[in-house]
């Protein structure tokens, strides 16, 4: 009788359960890693924002009515305080990274605040942040909301 070469089920069952051992492990280390990266960017953003506003500030006399005035501008324009060119189109549009960035402008455009809010807390975000011309980034990590009594970061 000839023996056949290759592998046997029972082979092939053990490489299958010890890859979706390691997978059971990684996927969530991964899913972390995404949440942590996404919260980074949003600081980040409200820091670029902070920054915006104070050189829109500088050129204007006044703080921006919304980000889409701190956008791009249009194709042969020139900036102004419609659109003063100060960050890129995706900032500009409220969303980014899995965080909408909500712009709110003070009373006769003297102050602004924003926040960041996760899209998804489970999946892209867990942290709030809200930051304001003062330009101290504040954090929320119960899920309320975050605010101008909330956690400054470090």
């Amino acid at each position: 009788m000839r023996r056949q070469k290759g592998f046997s089920l029972i082979e092939l069952l053990i490489v299958v359960a010890i890859i979706l051992i390691i997978a059971a492990i990684a996927i969530p280390n991964l899913l972390r890693a995404k949440i942590a990266a996404n919260q980074s960017s949003a600081v980040g953003s409200l820091r670029t924002l902070n920054t915006a506003c104070i050189a829109f500030s500088t050129s204007y006399g006044i703080y921006p009515t919304a980000l889409t005035n701190l956008g791009p501008i249009g194709s042969g324009g020139t900036a102004s305080s419609s659109s003063a060119d100060l960050i890129d189109s995706v900032l500009a549009g409220g969303t980014k990274s899995g965080y909408v960035f909500t712009f709110t402008a003070g009373a006769s455009n003297q102050s602004y605040s924003v926040t960041a809010t996760p899209i998804t807390a489970a999946t892209t975000g867990q942290n709030m942040y809200y930051t304001d011309q003062s330009g101290v980034i504040r954090v929320d990590t119960s899920g309320t909301g975050a605010g101008a009594s909330s956690t400054p970061i470090g």
